[in-house]
């Protein structure tokens, strides 16, 4: 029987992709990460590595609304530089 592949719903564009596919941005006590294993605990939100994506996030706070709270800038650089890394080497 085939494995089951589990889906996350993109919080830029809200297609639903495979998880491996996506970045995981995590929520913790000591505030928010990027979980580049998908392994780290915490409430997890998860977006497209394309700078696209991204930017409608931005747009729509689609970080904010999965965290019920103010997402710092930060967050968005660190994302971004992220994406490009990923963009880069998927080439």
């Amino acid at each position: 029987m085939a494995k089951k592949i589990p889906f996350r719903q993109c919080i830029g564009c809200g297609e639903m992709k495979p998880k491996k596919e996506m970045i995981r941005v995590l929520k913790t006590e000591e505030g928010i990460i990027l979980d580049t294993t998908g392994r780290k605990n915490g409430r997890g939100a998860y977006i497209c590595p394309s700078a696209e994506c991204l930017k409608k996030a931005k747009k729509t706070k689609g970080l904010d609304r999965s965290f019920k709270m103010a997402v710092p800038e930060e967050i968005y650089d660190s994302l971004t530089k992220e994406i490009e890394i990923f963009e880069s080497t998927a080439k």
